[in-house]
């Protein structure tokens, strides 16, 4: 069965009513009635007399009722134009390479966004509080590191963004639609927007791709909207429309406001008109006439309209639509036209002729000034603005959706600071590696926690009248817990001991004690590991027994043999422990051998015996004498004697004494007692004595 509709346009100068049945997608206009104000109660589109602008409309209402027999209880109206801000804003947060997992986390940046949008439009507007309701938004763009993205699910990157644009209606707007409706016993069945409602029957969706402007022009305001992207992308007001140009007759021909906008109508239906002034003169004005007359005021409407719409678009539109009454204005279009320098027609009016799966019949009423009442039951029953209050965390909230109201929508317009109910991060540590900071960070706050009527809910899930909504803010985030081998893979080195293959483990020294891989990092914690193993590395990762250095305690005074360490070679090349192992290298690693008295002696730079080299009887001859004693527990050692580590050995040292030719005879076998009585002596060919003091290099001999 078809359904009827009650639609309400609550103009500047006349309350239009209109009735129309809907059967499956087709519309039918079966009555309307149009009633003027008394008194100049609404002013630019706004309510400034409630209880006047209330009995207007009851009278439309009961006139309707009355024709039809018909009890009408609620109705479609609109809300002016000139109320509307767009506001655009973004919200970014850091990923720190965290991707984003769920369409939750999405969800909460856009209200994010929004709720910037909000704040921004509080600055703007100079107030302290929220007065605006958000009644929709829509997504332009994601960012992700600056650069634009199709979606944010599973994206690594340093930061996100997301771009919209936010629609808000003041408070007392709605709040004086609602109570003249009350006044007048209606309730209201949706709320549109009046740009909205003409842009819905006249610019299909499909058709939104284009860059278009449409212009409603009524009697104190010209609301404006653009489309372009498949989308309606702003609207704007200018305070100027059909009763500047009534008022500008009115003042050229001196006539009264009625007879001015009568003779306007006929100028425009007609192309003349036959007044009579104040003063009684009668005149008969042509449509070329009245256009020359009136010209200044006709071009300060147009201008103004253009100047809007190239603020708005920031550029020249693909086309204008003209619809109101007063778009019939004379030489409008053309006006319009030539500001943008767009082709006339290029710039046209449109009436209901233009509305689709709307069934002209004998009592559709015909003209531009009937699209917008029309739209407003078209777009009301299609994309409506539902009244619905809720309670959010016990404070209650008036909401009014063009989409399906979520409960994100409810937290926005309760004021709530959605960035603070996400937990907070967990604390962020900072380590050392290597010598090179490193931050960790924390894992990210939990989401709040919802309920709508005691039930778990998201903020995506839907809410209708009365519903009761809790919000929780959400479990905070924890401090990270890694173990060691969770960050860190330090290199393992393989190589040949002998004939043996093998690995060696790095060790991981933090804070400067040695810890295993599955150590829990702390925060300030200092880790380290050698980039390069060496030989001494390797001895002490494997325990293998060698000595660096050889200790004895000579006269009770310490003493270290350094030659007595171990001997190493890599790649049959001899090396020292400092030396760097790498991978497939062949190391060898010798046995340890004890110093004897004379390595010791060596070290301390002492000799056990003074020598003399000479030449006797014309043969070389080494001849010595002791100047030193090595003792070990009261026994003597000889210069091969073995030390042992550790020990405690006792040195005599005696003066040098100079070396006397019979001390040769230690050396030599000669039996002097049996020599030949006439023996003689000789030092260098000179006859000498046994007693004679000899030096190195000297020539002894015996005749």
């Amino acid at each position: 069965m078809p359904h009827t509709m009650f639609a309400l346009d609550i103009g500047t100068r006349s309350v239009t009513g209109i009735l129309l049945e809907m059967e499956e997608s087709t519309y039918e206009v079966f009555d309307y009635v149009e009633i003027e104000h008394t008194e100049r109660s609404m002013r630019d589109g706004q309510i400034h007399h409630v209880v006047a602008v209330a009995e207007v409309i009851k009278q439309v209402k009961q006139t309707l009722e009355e024709r039809n027999g018909l009890t009408l209880k609620t109705a479609c109206v609109a809300a002016a134009g000139r109320s509307l801000k767009t506001t655009k804003a973004k919200a970014t947060i850091t990923l720190n390479n965290q991707p984003i997992t769920n369409q939750e986390e999405i969800k909460h940046m856009e209200l994010l966004a929004v709720q910037q949008a909000q704040r921004n439009l509080v600055i703007e507007e100079n107030q302290d509080t929220i007065m605006h309701y958000c009644v929709g938004y829509s997504v332009l763009k994601y960012q992700l590191d600056n650069e634009d993205i199709g979606s944010f699910i599973d994206q690594q990157g340093d930061t996100a963004t997301v771009h919209i644009i936010a629609t808000f209606l003041p408070k007392v707007v709605v709040e004086s639609l609602l109570a003249a409706l009350q006044r007048a016993e209606l309730e209201m069945e949706a709320l549109t927007l009046e740009p909205i409602a003409a842009i819905q029957v006249l610019i299909p969706e499909s058709m939104r791709r284009l860059n278009v402007a449409l212009v409603d022009i009524g009697a104190g305001t010209s609301d404006i909207a653009l489309t372009d992207q498949g989308t309606v992308i702003a609207y704007g007001m200018v305070p100027v429309a059909g009763d500047e140009i009534t008022e500008a007759i009115s003042d050229h021909y001196l006539l009264d406001f009625p007879k001015a906008e009568q003779m306007k109508r006929q100028i425009v239906n007609d192309g003349e008109s036959q007044i009579e002034d104040i003063l009684g003169f009668e005149t008969n004005v042509t449509y070329n006439q009245c256009v020359e007359d009136i010209h200044s005021s006709i071009h300060h409407l147009s201008d103004q309209i253009t100047e809007e719409i190239l603020r708005l678009n920031e550029k020249v539109p693909r086309a204008v639509m003209l619809v109101g009454g007063g778009s019939l204005t004379p030489e409008l279009s053309k006006n319009i036209a030539a500001n943008l320098e767009l082709p006339e027609n290029r710039v046209a009016i449109r009436g209901i002729e233009a509305i689709a799966n709307l069934s002209k019949t004998a009592r559709t009423p015909q003209g531009p000034a009937f699209v917008t009442p029309i739209g407003i039951a078209i777009a009301a029953s299609q994309n409506p603005v539902h009244y619905v209050t809720v309670t959010v965390n016990k404070n209650r909230v008036r909401m009014f959706e063009m989409k399906k109201l979520t409960v994100g929508d409810c937290i926005i317009q309760s004021g709530i600071d959605t960035n603070k109910l996400y937990g907070n991060s967990g604390t962020d540590i900072s380590i050392v590696v290597n010598g090179r900071d490193l931050a960790i960070p924390g894992t990210a706050g939990e989401p709040p926690v919802i309920y709508v009527n005691s039930e778990l809910a998201s903020i995506d899930d839907s809410v209708k009248n009365g519903d009761i909504i809790d919000v929780q803010t959400g479990a905070s985030g924890n401090s990270p817990h890694l173990q060691l081998n969770e960050i860190i893979d330090p290199p393992k080195l393989t190589i040949y001991y002998g004939q043996e293959l093998v690995t060696l483990p790095t060790k991981i020294l933090v804070n400067g004690l040695e810890r295993s891989m599955d150590y829990i990092i702390q925060d300030k914690d200092k880790i380290e590991w050698k980039e390069k193993l060496t030989v001494l590395d390797f001895i002490e990762l494997k325990s293998i027994p060698t000595k660096d250095d050889f200790n004895v305690y000579v006269n009770n005074r310490e003493f270290t043999i350094p030659e007595a360490t171990t001997t190493i070679h890599i790649n049959g090349r001899k090396v020292t422990k400092e030396s760097t192992i790498s991978t497939n290298d062949k190391l060898e690693i010798s046995s340890f051998i004890s110093p004897s008295v004379s390595d010791l002696l060596h070290q301390l730079d002492i000799k056990m015996e003074q020598t003399c080299e000479i030449m006797f009887n014309n043969q070389p001859l080494v001849i010595s004498q002791p100047i030193a004693w090595v003792y070990r527990n009261h026994e003597q050692l000889g210069k091969d004697s073995l030390l042992y580590n550790g020990d405690h050995i006792q040195l005599k040292e005696d003066v040098l004494k100079p070396f006397i030719f019979q001390d040769i005879f230690r050396f030599i076998s000669l039996d002097i007692y049996n020599l030949d009585p006439g023996f003689k002596i000789y030092r260098n060919d000179q006859p000498s004595s046994f007693d004679e003091t000899i030096h190195p290099g000297d020539r002894l001999e015996i005749k």
